[in-house]
């Protein structure tokens, strides 16, 4: 999914705008960069990159007046991407260390 529908994901969530979403979303996906294909997960799409995005965008943002937790947004993206929320070492099939 691109950054700008799991943005109107977090809308239908939230409340605000996709505006309010965009960063976080597209931070989780700027790997894409590096691999043009699912194998980019690997590199954030689990439970230490949630926590990673939450270093990277703050504990709360501010949207409509209203404090938003950016975990549950991190968890909402990686939950449309994924199915679940994996871990670095055991969850993403896509990964290298699943194809030996």
């Amino acid at each position: 999914m691109h950054p700008y529908h799991h943005a109107l994901s977090s809308v239908k969530k939230f409340g605000g705008t996709w505006q309010h979403y965009i960063d976080i979303h597209s931070w989780f996906d700027e790997t894409k960069a590096l691999f043009g294909d699912a194998r980019h997960r690997a590199l954030r799409h689990h439970t230490a990159g949630i926590f990673w995005c939450e270093k990277q965008f703050g504990n709360t943002m501010l949207v409509m007046g209203k404090e938003i937790p950016v975990r549950l947004v991190a968890e909402q993206h990686v939950m449309e991407d994924m199915g679940f929320l994996p871990t670095p070492s055991g969850g993403c099939p896509e990964c290298p260390s699943h194809q030996r």
